[in-house]
């Protein structure tokens, strides 16, 4: 497997190298440390993986994952952000990978080998921050009625039994459901009601 190096901190690219040395399947086709030398580079060598800074002086690593996304060349985003847009604009632009440089040798090795055998890998910690993010504004779009409707949900009533509890009509309650499977983006009654039990939002199930 044929990588490079795209960082513009020479202590960095050095610790780097030391790393990817230890494995016998990896070999460092190159270094650079702007977003020109790099594309050059990748030209040139025709790697497998590109490990790119998220920084490159006043530039974005995320230039080079958008070039060299229709090559052969996957792409590991190494950085120290673990801001939710950066991780975000990785993925769009095409990332394969997102690795913190605080992470273990052992996972950035990891990250690379499932990569090379075409998966992709961010990092874990990153990932459960961000659902959980993405969990919390779901919730937050319901209305005061479609968070009743959730907790009836999550209760185990019938339609005819929220209607009934919340004084409204059957119609409006599945109006209500409807709305609620759309905004928390599950696919049915009974996921709605695990969300609402794992929430706390229903007596007994906190």
């Amino acid at each position: 497997m044929k990588v490079v190096i795209v960082d513009d901190h020479p202590l960095v690219r050095r610790g780097l190298s030391a790393v990817l040395k230890l494995e016998a399947n990896i070999e460092i086709s190159g270094e650079s440390e702007t977003v020109e030398q790099a594309l050059e580079l990748i030209k040139e060598t025709k790697p497998d993986l590109a490990i790119v800074d998220l920084k490159l002086g006043n530039r974005s690593g995320l230039e080079v994952v958008e070039n060299i996304k229709d090559t052969s060349c996957r792409s590991i985003i190494l950085t120290s952000s673990t801001s939710e847009q950066d991780v975000r604009k990785a993925e769009a632009v095409g990332a394969d990978g997102y690795v913190l440089k605080e992470a273990l040798p052992e996972e950035l090795l990891l990250a690379i080998k499932l990569i090379f055998k075409g998966k992709k890998y961010f990092d874990p910690g990153l990932m459960e921050m961000l659902f959980k993010k993405e969990e919390e504004d779901s919730f937050s779009k319901l209305t005061p009625k479609e968070r009743e409707v959730l907790i009836g949900l999550g209760e185990g009533l019938s339609n005819q039994g929220m209607a009934k509890k919340l004084m409204v009509t059957e119609f409006t309650v599945k109006k209500h459901v409807s709305q609620i499977l759309n905004k928390l983006c599950v696919n049915d009654r009974t996921q709605a009601a695990l969300l609402a039990q794992s929430k706390g939002l229903v007596s007994g199930f906190q």
